[in-house]
């Protein structure tokens, strides 16, 4: 149950953190910027399909997934503050900067929860329960 939880929540945020990158891509103008606006549109459209498959398979390999997106997302905005990417440099004052960061916090360490929750598998006091996401199960 509390895999499953973690699975539900891990997707949930994926697709917040979806939510957030079309906004700005939307309504904040992001897509008019060469490069990173096609790619946060990417991203929006890709954080919705993984959020939503995560949500659906509770597979260690989806947790590994949604927790890499979050990495990759993470690096991205970390780079494009740091020295820039592609020609744009970013600031923790863009809007939305701390929250999507937040968030990305947040879905690594929910899919390490919900991945590490996997590889335990049925718990020792109901050997004849196998958890959704548990390799036994088919």
């Amino acid at each position: 149950m509390t895999g499953t939880a973690a699975f539900i929540a891990g997707g949930l945020l994926v697709i917040w953190s979806s939510y957030i990158h079309f906004d700005l891509w939307q309504s904040v103008g992001y897509r008019r910027i060469p490069t990173i606006g096609p790619l946060f549109l990417v991203q929006s459209i890709s954080g919705l399909i993984l959020g939503l498959l995560t949500i659906a398979v509770h597979r260690v390999w989806a947790a590994l997934l949604g927790a890499g997106f979050a990495v990759a997302t993470l690096v991205g905005f970390f780079l494009s503050v740091a020295v820039g990417l592609f020609g744009f440099k970013d600031s923790w004052s863009a809007p939305d900067a701390h929250l999507a960061f937040g968030l990305e916090v947040a879905i690594v360490a929910m899919f390490a929860l919900a991945g590490s929750l996997c590889l335990v598998g049925p718990s020792a006091k109901n050997p004849g329960t196998t958890f959704i996401g548990s390799p036994h199960h088919a």
